[in-house]
């Protein structure tokens, strides 16, 4: 079955949806970026609003509200993250769902420090909440998460930050100091030209808190979390452990104890010791041991295929 989508949020992951919505058998009736917005109840035309974005950084000539006034079944939030009250995310994640409309969401802001108001509005619509995309990118965590049974899921650990794990890879495979990787990173598009929310474990803690709140139905957010991140880490730190056989990467966990997030020493060629920008999550079971889930954690058309994975189980 066909769903009309509407997408709020034109950067990497929003374009993408626009993009790949129609290979999934869905159609994009609105699309909105920080500042306009274009509406067809019977369809937009990717490549033409694409290509506006592209040509002058606008995607329409209406505004944001239209968008969320559109024809749609299903809304995919995909505008920045941020904290606190997780706003305007949140904001449009409640005008959906009191339409009761369907609500996907690629931006952890809602789910990460609005949980439980995020379920309250649920309960009381017609439309459902799904958020694949925030934790892990690519990687099917939640759903497997809901297959499995959150219940029989003991502990969630691994690495969920692309950015800081190139940058402590580079760093242990070539002897480099963090400035010049992160330099590096920059350059390649690795790291933001403003890293902190990556490099300060903020990004992985939103995730860890996502976890947190999926296996314990809610109560935590971004303040529940211990945080540490990697930028006092120094490549001699990294040199020592591989003499013991060791590494350094930036670990997060949600366990019965709490949520915590910071640099660890795991073994070099053990399985949360994966390179570049690769994530990694562990699954910690009562009875079948540990479930390992990795992937491309982040990106534009990596991120599109679990929001519109979630689309498709809407139908």
């Amino acid at each position: 079955m066909s769903l009309r989508i509407a997408v709020l949020g034109a950067g990497a992951v929003g374009r993408s949806v626009v993009d790949l919505a129609e290979e999934y058998g869905h159609t994009v009736t609105a699309v909105a970026d920080s500042s306009t917005a274009a509406v067809d109840s019977t369809g937009l035309d990717p490549d033409v609003v694409l290509e506006r974005k592209e040509r002058e950084g606008v995607v329409g000539d209406l505004a944001l509200d239209d968008a969320l006034a559109a024809d749609y079944d299903v809304l995919v939030e995909a505008t920045p993250t941020t904290l606190g009250d997780a706003e305007p995310g949140f904001s449009h994640v409640q005008h959906a769902l009191e339409r009761d409309r369907h609500v996907v969401l690629a931006n952890k802001g809602p789910v990460a420090e609005r949980y439980d108001d995020l379920r309250a509005l649920e309960v009381k619509s017609e439309g459902t909440v799904q958020f694949e995309a925030a934790v892990g990118g690519a990687i099917p965590v939640l759903s497997t998460i809901a297959d499995f049974g959150g219940e029989h899921i003991t502990a969630a650990r691994g690495v969920l930050n692309g950015t800081a794990n190139f940058i402590l890879s580079r760093m242990a495979a070539e002897g480099l100091g963090y400035e010049h990787v992160l330099a590096e990173a920059q350059d390649l598009g690795v790291a933001e030209a403003d890293p902190s929310f990556d490099v300060e474990g903020t990004d992985a803690a939103l995730k860890f808190v996502i976890l947190a709140n999926v296996l314990n139905d809610g109560g935590y957010t971004l303040a529940d979390a211990e945080v540490e991140g990697i930028k006092n880490i120094p490549g001699s730190a990294l040199d020592l452990a591989a003499e013991d056989g060791r590494t350094v990467r930036l670990i997060g966990e949600a366990t019965p104890d709490g949520i915590r997030v910071g640099p660890r020493l795991v073994p070099q060629n053990g399985t949360l010791a994966v390179s570049g920008t690769r994530n990694i999550v562990q699954l910690e079971t009562e009875y079948a041991g540990n479930l390992n889930l990795s992937g491309r954690g982040a990106g534009g058309p990596e991120t599109a295929t679990a929001v519109l994975s979630d689309v498709s189980r809407l139908e």
